[in-house]
C-alpha cells in the first residue's frame, strides 16, 4: 500500500473532527487554558477548561465495561500531572456540553477530584456526533472485539456507510471489518464469552465456520472447560462442520407447515439454540424434535427447561 493512501485511510477521525481547521489558538490564561465563559459565547470550535459537572455522558457511546483497576491507575497520573490529552465535547447549551470522545478520561478525572477539565469544543450533529465517538473509540480505546462489531454494525445501520466505506473510516479492510460483524451472529452466550475475554477472536473465528448453533455452543463450552487451543478448536470446527453437513443431506425434506407452526419452530430454535424441527400430521397431532449433540448439551437444554 502506498504511502499516500495509507494517509488516506488513516485520516477518518482527523478528518471528521477537523483539527487544523477547528481549533482555534487558546489563548493562554494562569492554568493555559480559555475560559468558559469564552467558550459560551464564541460559536468557534477550540480547547477550554470547562467546568465537569456541565458535561453529560455521550449518549452514543460504544464503549460499556470501564477496568476499575485501570481508572484508579490513571486516575492518580491525572491527580499527580493534570489532564495531558483533552476530552472532546460539543455545546448542548448555556454551560452545558455532551461529551463526544474520552469518558475513560473523563471518569478518572473525576476519581481525582478535578473541578475543570481541558476540552475540545467541537460543532457536531447527532450522526456526525456518533460517527466521531466510534471512530475515536476503535481506534484509540482498547475495545474487546464484541464492542468492535457493535460500533462497525451502529456505523453501517446509523451512518448509512458500506463496509467499504466502513474500512477507510476506521483503516481496516473489508475482509477484517466482515470478520468482526461475523461475530454477532453467533449465540448470545459465546458472544458473552468473547465480551469477556474467556475465549480469543481466533476461537470465535474457527466457531463461526460451523453453521449449527447446537455444534457452536457444545464447542464452546470445550473451549471453555479444556483451554482448547485456537489450531485444536479448527480442527474440531471442521469435524462438526463436516458432520453437520452429512447430516443435513441424509435428513429428509421437511414437511410444509403453516406459517404459525413455522414461527413457533423458529422461535424455539432461537430459543435453544439448536434446530428445532415439528411435526404434524393431517389431523392437526404431531411431535417436537429437539436434538442435542452430547450429555452436556442435553443437560443445557433440560436446565433451559427448568428439569
Amino acid at each position: 500500500m502506498s504511502a499516500d493512501k495509507k494517509r488516506a485511510l488513516g485520516k477518518g477521525l482527523s478528518a471528521l473532527l477537523n483539527d487544523s481547521a477547528d481549533v482555534m489558538p487558546a489563548r493562554q490564561t494562569s492554568n493555559g487554558m480559555v475560559s468558559d465563559s469564552n467558550a459560551s459565547s464564541s460559536p468557534a470550535s477550540g480547547i477550554y477548561e470547562i467546568n465537569i459537572n456541565e458535561i453529560e455522558v455521550n449518549p452514543f457511546q460504544p464503549r460499556t465495561e470501564f477496568d476499575e483497576e485501570a481508572l484508579k491507575e490513571l486516575s492518580e497520573s491525572i491527580r499527580l500531572q493534570g489532564l495531558i490529552q483533552p476530552i472532546t465535547v460539543r455545546k448542548a447549551g448555556n454551560h452545558h456540553y455532551q461529551l463526544i470522545s474520552g469518558e475513560r478520561r473523563l471518569r478518572a478525572s473525576k476519581l481525582a477530584g478535578l473541578k475543570n477539565i481541558p476540552a475540545y469544543v467541537r460543532t457536531a450533529n447527532d450522526q456526525q456526533m456518533l460517527e466521531m465517538a466510534l471512530i475515536e473509540n476503535i481506534q484509540r480505546e482498547n475495545l474487546n472485539a464484541i464492542e468492535v462489531a457493535l460500533s462497525f454494525q451502529r456505523m453501517i445501520d446509523e451512518c448509512n456507510l458500506k463496509q467499504d466505506e466502513l474500512g477507510e473510516r476506521v483503516s481496516k479492510n473489508r475482509s477484517t471489518v466482515t470478520n468482526y460483524l461475523r461475530l454477532l451472529k453467533l449465540p448470545p452466550a459465546i458472544q458473552a464469552s468473547i465480551r469477556d475475554g474467556q475465549i480469543s477472536m481466533g476461537h470465535a473465528k474457527a466457531l463461526i465456520t460451523i453453521n449449527d448453533p447446537a455444534a457452536q455452543l457444545y464447542l464452546h463450552q470445550q473451549i471453555i472447560e479444556q483451554g482448547l487451543s485456537v489450531r485444536k478448536v479448527e480442527e474440531l470446527a471442521r469435524d462438526l462442520q463436516k458432520a453437520s453437513e452429512k447430516k443435513d443431506k441424509k435428513a429428509k425434506p421437511a414437511e410444509g407447515l403453516s406459517f404459525q407452526m413455522q414461527k413457533i419452530q423458529d422461535d424455539l430454535a432461537s430459543k435453544f439454540s439448536t434446530r428445532v424441527q415439528i411435526k404434524v400430521n393431517d389431523k392437526g397431532k404431531g411431535a417436537i424434535e429437539i436434538p442435542f449433540l452430547s450429555p452436556d448439551d442435553l443437560h443445557r437444554i433440560l436446565e433451559m427447561l427448568d428439569w
